[in-house]
C-alpha cells in the first residue's frame, strides 16, 4: 500500500465536505485511512472542523486519532467535548494513552470522565497508571498485554490467551507468571504450536526474559529496549510481579522527545517549545541564554581593553580576534556535542582522566595543523615572523583548552547526575570565548616582548 501524502487539494476536499456536512462522503473518504493519517489531516483544519470529524468518525477509530494530534488541539478538541463523549473515546484506546489525554484535563474533568467510563476494570486501570511518574516505566507502561500461568495446559492456554487478545491491539510477547502473578519467563509461540495439548507451561517457557522495574526511569527503559532490539519489554513491581509491558512505539515517542529537548538545551533554549508558541513563551525560553552571551561578551571586551597596549603596538592581534574566539567556541561544541550523544547512547567508558588525555591529544593534533595553516598564511600575507608565530601558537593552545573543557563540563555534570547537554551551544561557546581571548593576547604579549 502507498503511504498516504497529504495534498492542498484534498485538504481542500475535506473542508468542502465538512462545510456541506456531507457525511456519507466524508466517512467514505476516511474508510481506508490510518489513523495516524487521518490526524494528520485534522491538524490541518480548523478547531470547530476538527470537532466535527472527531464527533462524525467512529470512536474506534477517534480515540487513537487524538492520541497523535498536536497537544495544542487535542486540548482545545477536548474542551468542547462532554465527559461522556471524552469516555467513549478512552474507552477504545489503550491505557496508557488514556493516562496521557486524562492528565491534559482539569482535576475536576479528569474525575467526572473516569467515573463515565462504562468498562470499570479499564477505568481501574487507568487509575493505577496515573499514580505513577510520566518519567517512569510505570508512566510509560500499558495494562493490555498476554500473560499465561505457569501451571496451565496447552489446551487452557490458547483459550485464555484468545480472551485476552481481545483487548490487546498487538501480541508481542507472552509472559509466564505463576499464581502469585510473578513473571517467570516468557512463551514462544513456536513452542506453543508445537507442544501437546496436555503439555504443561512450565515445562515449555522460557526463563530468561528481560524486564525493567516500574519505577525505572524511561531513559533507561530505552536503552534497555535499544540494546536488545526489543519489541516490547515487561514491567514488574517491587515484588517481581508483572504489571503491565511499554511497546517500541512508547520509547520511540521517549527518544525523540528527549533529541529534542537535548537539541532545544544546546541552541541555548532553557524550556520546551514549539515554533508556534507565543512570543512570550519563546522569549522565556531563549532570554536567559542570551542574556549569559551578552556578559560573556562583555567579559571579552574587558578582557581585550586589559591589552590595549599589545593592541595598539600589532594591529594584527586585534584582526585575528574572532578567528580564535570563533575557533574555541567550535571545538569546544564539537567536543561537548561528541560526549554528550555518548552519555545519552551508554558509550561512554572509562575514567574522566582518561577521557581528557584522549582529548588533548586529539585536539593538540587538530591544533597543529590548523596553527601551520594558520602561520603560512598570516606570514604570507603580513610578513611579520614574530607575530605569525604568537597568533599560531596561541591557536594550538586555545584549541586544547577548548577541547578540554568541551569535555569536561559534560561529563562532571553527568556524574552529579545533571542533564550534560545543557554544557554544550551558548554554555561552553561563551566561557570558551572568554578563556580563548585571555589565552590568546597572554600567549602573544609574551612572545612578542610586550
Amino acid at each position: 500500500m502507498q503511504p498516504f501524502k497529504l495534498t492542498e487539494e484534498f485538504l481542500a476536499k475535506v473542508r468542502l465536505l465538512i462545510e456541506a456536512t456531507n457525511e456519507g462522503e466524508l466517512l467514505a473518504l476516511f474508510e481506508e485511512l490510518h489513523y495516524a493519517d487521518i490526524a494528520e489531516i485534522i491538524n490541518e483544519l480548523e478547531t470547530p472542523e476538527a470537532i466535527y470529524l472527531i464527533r462524525l468518525l467512529d470512536s474506534e477509530r477517534t480515540g487513537d486519532v487524538l492520541t497523535e494530534l498536536d497537544e495544542d488541539l487535542r486540548e482545545e478538541i477536548l474542551a468542547e467535548l462532554s465527559a461522556t463523549e471524552i469516555a467513549t473515546e478512552l474507552s477504545e484506546i489503550d491505557t496508557d494513552d488514556a493516562v496521557d489525554i486524562i492528565t491534559e484535563l482539569s482535576e475536576d474533568l479528569a474525575k467526572e470522565v473516569i467515573s463515565e467510563i462504562e468498562d470499570r476494570e479499564h477505568a481501574a486501570e487507568i487509575l493505577e497508571l496515573m499514580r505513577y511518574g510520566e518519567d517512569t516505566a510505570g508512566g510509560l507502561m500499558a495494562k493490555e498485554l498476554i500473560q499465561v500461568n505457569e501451571n496451565w495446559n496447552i489446551t487452557t492456554c490458547v483459550r485464555e490467551m484468545r480472551a485476552q487478545a481481545e483487548y490487546v491491539t498487538r501480541v508481542h510477547s507472552i509472559y509466564v507468571v505463576d499464581d502469585s502473578n510473578v513473571l517467570k519467563g516468557r512463551l514462544s509461540l513456536k513452542d506453543l504450536l508445537t507442544s501437546p495439548n496436555d503439555a504443561h507451561i512450565k515445562d515449555v517457557y522460557i526463563p530468561k526474559v528481560d524486564y525493567v522495574g516500574v519505577h525505572e526511569k524511561s531513559e533507561e527503559v530505552a536503552k534497555v529496549m535499544a540494546k536488545y532490539d526489543l519489541e516490547a519489554i515487561p514491567v514488574v513491581d517491587e515484588m517481581n510481579r508483572l504489571v503491565g509491558r511499554i511497546t517500541i512505539d512508547d520509547i520511540v515517542d521517549v527518544i525523540r522527545e528527549e533529541a529534542d529537548k537535548d537539541y532545544q538545551q544546546m541552541a541555548g533554549i532553557t524550556q520546551d517549545v514549539e515554533a508556534d508558541d507565543s512570543i512570550l513563551d519563546l522569549t522565556r525560553a531563549r532570554l536567559p541564554w542570551l542574556v549569559v552571551g551578552l556578559i560573556g561578551g562583555l567579559g571579552a571586551a574587558m578582557i581585550m581593553g586589559g591589552f590595549e597596549d599589545i593592541i595598539s603596538e600589532h594591529a594584527i592581534l586585534f584582526f585575528f580576534t574572532p578567528l580564535i574566539a570563533a575557533m574555541a567556541g567550535n571545538v569546544g561544541v564539537q567536543s561537548s556535542a561528541i560526549i554528550v550523544q555518548g552519555i545519552a547512547n551508554d558509550d561512554i567508558k572509562g575514567s574522566i582522566a582518561s577521557r581528557l588525555s584522549k582529548e588533548m591529544l586529539l585536539a593538540l593534533f587538530n591544533g597543529v595543523i590548523l596553527a601551520v595553516l594558520l602561520f603560512a598564511s598570516t606570514w604570507f600575507w603580513k610578513g611579520h615572523l614574530l607575530s605569525a608565530l604568537a597568533i599560531s601558537l596561541s591557536l594550538i593552545v586555545v584549541i586544547v583548552m577548548a577541547g578540554l573543557i568541551g569535555t569536561f563540563i559534560p561529563l562532571f555534570l553527568n556524574k552529579r547526575g545533571i542533564d550534560p547537554a545543557v554544557a554544550t551551544g551558548p554554555f561552553i561557546t561563551t566561557s570558551n570565548d572568554i578563556f580563548g581571548i585571555l589565552i590568546y593576547f597572554w600567549m602573544a604579549k609574551i612572545i612578542l616582548g610586550i
